[in-house]
């Protein structure tokens, strides 16, 4: 993940905590810290969340990138090769046994 994507994460974040403080509670905590909503300051903190909002929409399209997990899990299938592996131990694999009797 890039930079910048982290940066609008974080800024997504702190946009989702003060929207949840001011449901739950009525307390702006971008106003109070600030100088209220229409201060200067506050303003650009509310722009800077809703921009980061509208760059963070590409992470959601972004299709997952599960190979890490995927090769990290050994009961999982990699390359559509199953995994002989046991509880007690590794399974023989007898898949390269057809092969030498063709040969």
């Amino acid at each position: 993940m890039g930079t910048l994507y982290r940066i609008a994460l974080v800024l997504v974040i702190i946009g989702a905590i003060n929207w949840g403080l001011i449901g739950f509670f009525k307390f702006d905590l971008v106003a109070y810290l600030f100088g209220g909503q229409t201060a200067v300051l506050s303003r650009w903190i509310y722009a800077l969340v809703g921009i980061a909002g509208l760059v963070s929409i590409p992470i959601l399209m972004k299709p997952l990138n599960d190979e890490e997990d995927v090769a990290s899990n050994s009961h999982t299938r990699v390359n559509n090769k199953p995994s002989y592996d046991m509880e007690a131990g590794k399974e023989a694999d007898f898949t390269d046994i057809e092969k030498n009797k063709e040969k």
